[in-house]
Formats: structure tokens, C-alpha cells, sequence
């Protein structure tokens, strides 16, 4: 199967090409600062089920949280992409979910709006999604923010808390956009 690719601008959204992609991922995001809002920073267990858990996305759906790398320099500026919302106890449970993660040079430069207009993009287009979900905390407005001017509208009825962690990684908000939307926005 050939390697998924979009390109966009400034970034090429891609699958991953093994060990050394995911050494420089967690390298350059798996620090206190890009982690604040996602669990804290992992341990070697908890990135490797975080690879575990990407690589069987890819494999079950066609998608995944794809590599971000710079089209200037080949740099890994972190993912962007798709899965398959999983977290127990969720309220949005086999929807499409956009997610990503940057590393802390690579914010504030547009690089976070570009890659997940891109993955959504391929949701609707190429996935067939007819809703794509985002989920964060209440704490994480970087985040939300996106999410607002992605055009994703907030979703308080589907707000749940994940068990999996104590506060304030527990209580999940939930954002959305839907194909019409999208398509009013972007066709």
C-alpha cells in the first residue's frame, strides 16, 4: 500500500517511517510544556502503548495521527490526524476524532490550523466522515481555541468525564463540525 501523504503549504501530513520517526516525536513533544494538558509526560511504557495505540489506528482504519513534518527543513514538528474516539466511558465512543500535537517551537506560527484543516479535509473528502470530533480539556484553551477557529462548535451535551485520569486531565469538552458545515466553509 502506498504511504499516505497530504501536503499542504508549509507541511507534509504522513504516515510514520519506524523508530527513528517516533524517537524524534516523543523527543520534541514529550516535554512538560507540550504535555501540560495531555497526562504529563510519558514514561517508556507510556509511549510505547501511545505508538501501540497510533500504529493499530493506522492499521484498523487508514488513518491515523499522522507524522507532521516541515516541507522547508524535513523537521518533525509533531501529529495531526484522525482516529476513532476509544477513551472508556466516552460519549462520542466510534466517531472520527481530529487530534494533535506540536512541538513548543513549531506553536504560535499557524502549523497546528494548517495540518488539521488538511486531516479534516481527508476526513470528509477522502474518509467519508459525516461528523468529526475534538476532544480537550477545559484548561487547554490553545486547544479549544483551534477547535473555534477550525469552525468546530462547542458540544456541552457530550461532555464526559475520563476516568483514566484525576483532574485537570479528567473532565473531557467536546467540539465538533459536521459535513455540511465543512463543506460550506471549504467546498
Amino acid at each position: 500500500m502506498a504511504e499516505f501523504r497530504i501536503g499542504t503549504e508549509r507541511l507534509i501530513l504522513r504516515d510514520w517511517r519506524g523508530d527513528a520517526d517516533w524517537a524524534e516525536f516523543f523527543r520534541v513533544t514529550n516535554t512538560p510544556a507540550v504535555m501540560e494538558w495531555l497526562g504529563g509526560v510519558l514514561d517508556e511504557n507510556g509511549r510505547a502503548k501511545q505508538r501501540e495505540r497510533v500504529e493499530g489506528c493506522a492499521a484498523r482504519n487508514g488513518f491515523c495521527f499522522w507524522a507532521v513534518e516541515r516541507r522547508d527543513d524535513g523537521a518533525l514538528l509533531g501529529f495531526c490526524g484522525l482516529k476513532r474516539a476509544d477513551a472508556p466511558g466516552s460519549s462520542v465512543t466510534g466517531a472520527v476524532e481530529i487530534g494533535w500535537r506540536l512541538r513548543e517551537d513549531a506553536w504560535g506560527q499557524g502549523y497546528a490550523k494548517e495540518a488539521a484543516l488538511a486531516a479534516l479535509g481527508a476526513a470528509f473528502e477522502r474518509f467519508g466522515a459525516e461528523e468529526v470530533v475534538a476532544l480537550t480539556v477545559e484548561g487547554n484553551a490553545a486547544s479549544w481555541g483551534l477547535m473555534k477557529r477550525l469552525g468546530m462548535r462547542r458540544r456541552e451535551e457530550l461532555d464526559y468525564a475520563d476516568e483514566r485520569y484525576d483532574p485537570p486531565w479528567r473532565d473531557t469538552i467536546v467540539y465538533s463540525i459536521d459535513r455540511a458545515t465543512w463543506e460550506e466553509a471549504h467546498g
